[in-house]
């Protein structure tokens, strides 16, 4: 191996920033072992979304955000690495495992596959047409949009059940549509639901179809015992919301082929939570397993961490090869709380380093607190490479404010410019933008190229995001990638919350969404081919 490569070596690849990939951080790190966890999404996983965890053992009540921070803190104090990125591909070369993301390439001795499951589409009639119209998944992403609206909720599961009560802050009324006779969690987690006084609860219900203009505004639903349907439609310029919770698909796009999976694509392991190949190891959702919580997944993670120090212990005596854990810096006594914790900065400097040419973040701002927050967020930005200054227009008043604009050195916009403060989810997504328009950024095939460079029509992209929205990201790094392969390609993102005549102008109940100048609303997150096909369209 090269010296860079044993720079990027670990003993173990953790994919998937659950809690299974956070317990076999705590484990692997505090035996000493090199470990980084690399998560596309959000670190914590699905449980994030849950306001109310009661079952988890030792804790009395918890939120799903607050338990699993808690665990990622533990495994950083132990020294596990943390990375925000999303893995493409995997390969084996002499042994030692390649981990390949959209920008850079690990090497390790052994890997974890915790990428868990992500919510399952239905199919019934208008489910497509009106997701991100009124037909949504995730209640933390959307559920703002419907405040003071009839909500129904379809499924009867945990999810379901602890969505609807989530949803209670925002909606008017809630529906629960369940297919089964009752609900299939806990009596204590169904109960609450059953009683909540905004709530009602319909059993042995099918959804058979959803309509509406240009929003959702009706939805039908049969009584599967004697076929009975019941619609519902909103009163005139009102319109509904539909929550689906149907369960969950497994995240094995990236091993299907490679590991054995079961007929529902599930992993198949051993009872070491071993996977069909030597040096791979499965935990938590994304596992063939009877029982899918928290406790079970940090059960599992436990233990396939226990059997991947011995894997990488042998490997280390069979190679030679032995990762260096690197050794943080203690902080100074009343040193000032950065923005930025040191595993992003060391992430940031790494990417920093890549960029080939500097670039000048360009503010547009006005007297609110957002302004200053922005030009806050901007300059610590700055203060971490030579290659990103700061460059303040005179303050006016205008829409779209605050707005960052990234310029060339010479002072020409690239094309890409955020609206609001780009943290939460979209920060990785920014600094991706800055890295692929200060060079070559990341690689794309040839093809794709061609065709990119091909577009000679003005294409200006807006996309409305919101920050807790873990399923924007993909769509912005994709739309900004566009712009910094051709000057024709235009985009502009709004952090929704704080831009709701744009939201009342394209009626937007759910983000992501995508404007194509200034065409009919596209929802949904899509990736850098998807958006060049539209692009073609046009």
């Amino acid at each position: 191996m090269t010296k860079e490569q044993q720079d990027q070596l670990y003993d173990v690849v953790i994919i998937g920033g659950g809690p299974a990939g956070l317990t076999a951080a705590i484990y692997l790190a505090r035996a000493c072992y090199r470990v980084v966890v690399v998560e596309k999404e959000k670190f914590g996983g699905q449980i994030t979304i849950t306001e109310e965890v009661v079952n988890y053992p030792g804790v009395i009540r918890t939120s799903g955000e607050e338990l699993t921070s808690h665990m990622k803190k533990q495994a950083e104090n132990f020294g596990a690495e943390f990375l925000s990125a999303e893995v493409e591909s995997l390969s084996e070369n002499g042994g030692i495992k390649e981990i390949h993301t959209k920008t850079d390439t690990l090497f390790s001795l052994g890997i974890l596959l915790a990428t868990g499951a992500h919510p399952r589409i239905i199919g019934f009639e208008g489910e497509e047409k009106y997701k991100g119209r009124g037909v949504a998944y995730c209640a933390t992403c959307d559920g703002e949009f419907f405040r003071g609206k009839e909500v129904f909720v379809v499924g009867g599961g945990y999810a379901a059940a602890q969505e609807s009560l989530f949803l209670t802050k925002y909606a008017r009324h809630i529906t629960v549509l369940v297919r089964e006779e009752d609900f299939t969690c806990a009596k204590s987690v169904a109960d609450p639901v059953k009683n909540h006084e905004k709530i009602t609860v319909h059993t042995g219900v099918v959804v058979e179809k959803v309509e509406g203009g240009s929003v959702l505004n009706s939805i039908t639903y049969k009584n599967l015992s004697d076929g009975k349907t019941v619609t519902y439609r909103a009163e005139d310029g009102e319109n509904i919301g539909v929550f689906v919770f149907a369960g969950y698909e497994p995240a094995t796009a990236l091993v299907d082929g490679l590991v054995e999976l079961n007929e529902q694509g599930y992993v198949v392991t051993d009872q070491n939570q071993k996977t069909s190949v030597d040096g791979i190891y499965a935990a938590g959702d994304v596992c063939v397993k009877n029982l899918r919580q928290v406790v079970t997944a940090v059960g599992d993670g436990a233990l396939a961490a226990t059997e991947l120090e011995r894997y990488a212990a042998a490997m280390q005596t069979k190679t030679g090869l032995r990762p260096q854990v690197p050794v943080k810096e203690k902080k100074k006594e009343n040193e000032k709380e950065e923005v930025f914790t040191d595993d992003v900065r060391s992430q940031l400097g790494m990417l920093f380093e890549k960029m080939e040419h500097p670039l000048i973040l360009r503010l547009f701002l006005d007297e609110n607190a957002l302004s200053r927050e922005l030009h806050d967020y901007m300059t610590r930005l700055t203060h971490m490479t030579e290659k990103l200054t700061v460059e303040v227009e005179p303050s006016r008043s205008a829409e779209g404010l605050p707005c960052v604009r990234v310029c060339r050195k010479d002072g020409v916009w690239t094309g890409l410019a955020f609206h609001g403060v780009p943290g939460g989810h979209e920060f990785s997504s920014f600094v991706m933008g800055l890295y692929n328009v200060s060079g070559e950024g990341q690689p794309v095939e040839q093809s794709v190229k061609d065709r990119v460079h091909k577009i000679t029509k003005p294409m200006h992209i807006t996309v409305m995001v919101s920050l807790s929205c873990t399923m924007c990201p993909e769509l912005v790094t994709a739309v900004q990638k566009l712009a910094s392969m051709n000057e024709n390609i235009k985009t502009d993102i709004y952090d929704i919350a704080h831009f709701p005549a744009l939201q009342k102008k394209y009626q937007v109940m759910s983000v992501p969404c995508m404007v194509i100048n200034d065409g009919q609303p596209l929802f949904g997150k899509k990736n850098l081919e998807q958006v060049l096909e539209l692009l073609e369209a046009q």
